[in-house]
């Protein structure tokens, strides 16, 4: 079911980014009188196609990774004479400007959209309260306390984990200190806090920032209580149903959650006496769990038993309602939308310079995943996702690459300021270039995205 979950939530969001990415080119180029031969979402043999009053077939086609934009062109096709003015290589280069940026800038306002209906509807987050600070980590050189709502980081206001997390990674490759701003339980004042790192975050797959930081977000204590079992794993194999609550190890009381995981954790392949309480107080059993090992990326053993905690509701005095009203959000919207656009380029030049590992990148697979956990998160998660996702496509089709739009736009940038088209000669050795270097980072996403499923 999951699976096809994945499936399902991929060609939702690449359908979506597609078609409004393909619409902006097309709406353009209508409105600059160029006919439109083709507008298809997906490549390959059409599903589906009508033809409009303009002769403009719009398509469905089966692989529904990608879509295009086919316009009358001298270069593609034999234009009669009676249509070329209808013809795009004929018109003006900023025209012709004009329709190749109208892609990603596509991309650019579903993004804007959609961040201002989640500021208009709400989004619940949690305080960002300090849980727990490791010793001798970088929060606690700086002077971070368990309890403390974290208000600001590197001068920049924050409200959730998210906010933090998206500042945290903006700072990837300093080195000196990060400055932290926190507010004591009960202080109405926030104080500086100077955290000392050194080539923060470098290299690190995947970034942890928190982590790294050495703080934990503070979060409601949880029973021992779980929540699902998956079917076939070691938990469902020993009995173990959703409901129970593991109360005892090797006679040991098991404390909470965590205390239960971590024990779980450090006995692989060993068969352990569980204490468990069905129904309440109503039964208790005596179950014998063995984890199955699994192997980390940094070639450790951990055991596994499949099974996942069952939720418990946060305090109100934890909880936090982001909202604006219309007007507001639209300016909240472009900020944001800045803010995840000049991230998105950051990270590309970051990882140019090799302060981001290469093996962030992520390809269809890894797409389909992260689709579908958003959408089993909600509709919040499901629209932010998107959100990101459309504007990641739109900074990825500006690059100055051939083949995408940004290598259009180059060439046609080159031609409004020396008065003449590029080479043929010249543009046929950028294709190449670009179809190898879009062709090599294809191949690098999907290896990547299968190293992570293995």
């Amino acid at each position: 079911m999951g699976l096809i979950q994945n499936v399902l939530a991929v060609i939702v969001v690449l359908g979506l980014l597609i078609t409004f990415h393909e619409f902006g080119h097309f709406w353009v180029a209508r409105r600059c009188g160029v006919k439109v031969l083709r507008f298809s979402v997906g490549f390959g043999k059409p599903l589906w196609s009508r033809v409009d009053r303009h002769g403009t077939e719009f398509a469905v086609a089966a692989i529904p990774l990608g879509g295009y934009v086919k316009m009358l062109d001298e270069r593609e096709t034999p234009v009669p004479d009676a249509e070329r003015h209808l013809a795009f290589n004929h018109k003006g280069v900023w025209q012709r400007i004009a329709i190749v940026a109208a892609g990603p800038l596509a991309n650019f306002l579903l993004a804007l959209v959609a961040y201002w209906c989640l500021f208009v509807v709400g989004t619940s987050t949690v305080v960002p309260v300090v849980g727990d600070v490791t010793p001798d980590s970088p929060a606690a050189r700086g002077g971070l306390v368990e309890g403390q709502e974290i208000t600001a980081v590197q001068g920049e206001a924050v409200r959730s984990w998210e906010d933090i997390n998206l500042e945290l990674v903006a700072a990837i490759g300093a080195s000196g200190e990060l400055t932290v701003k926190a507010r004591d339980e009960g202080a109405s004042q926030a104080r500086e806090h100077s955290l000392p790192v050194q080539d923060w975050l470098v290299r690190q797959d995947p970034p942890r920032p928190l982590a790294t930081l050495g703080v934990t977000p503070w979060r409601p204590r949880l029973p021992a209580v779980l929540g699902q079992v998956v079917s076939g794993e070691p938990a469902a194999e020993a009995g173990l149903a959703v409901g129970d609550e593991i109360r005892a190890i090797e006679g040991e009381p098991v404390a909470d959650w965590a205390d239960f995981v971590r024990r779980v954790r450090g006995h692989p392949g060993e068969a352990l006496s569980l204490d468990v309480a069905r129904d309440g107080e109503l039964r208790a059993l005596t179950l014998t769990l063995t984890p199955r090992p699994k192997t980390l990326e940094d070639g450790s053993t951990i055991g596994h038993v499949g099974v996942g905690v069952e939720s418990v509701a946060w305090p109100e005095e934890y909880r936090r309602e982001i909202r604006y009203g219309p007007l507001a959000a639209v300016g909240q919207a472009v900020s944001r939308t800045g803010e995840m656009t000049l991230l998105t380029l950051d990270s590309i030049r970051k990882m140019l310079v090799g302060l981001i590992s290469p093996s962030n990148l992520s390809g269809p697979i890894t797409i389909a995943r992260i689709a579908g956990d958003s959408a089993r998160s909600g509709l919040e998660s499901f629209i932010g996702f998107l959100a990101y996702l459309s504007i990641s496509l739109g900074v990825l089709n500006l690059l100055p690459i051939p083949v995408l739009d940004g290598g259009h736009l180059l060439y046609y940038l080159v031609e409004a300021v020396r008065g003449r088209p590029v080479s043929e000669r010249v543009q046929a050795v950028g294709l190449r270039i670009g179809l190898t270097l879009v062709g090599t980072l294809m191949l690098m996403a999907l290896y990547f995205d299968l190293m992570r499923l293995w």
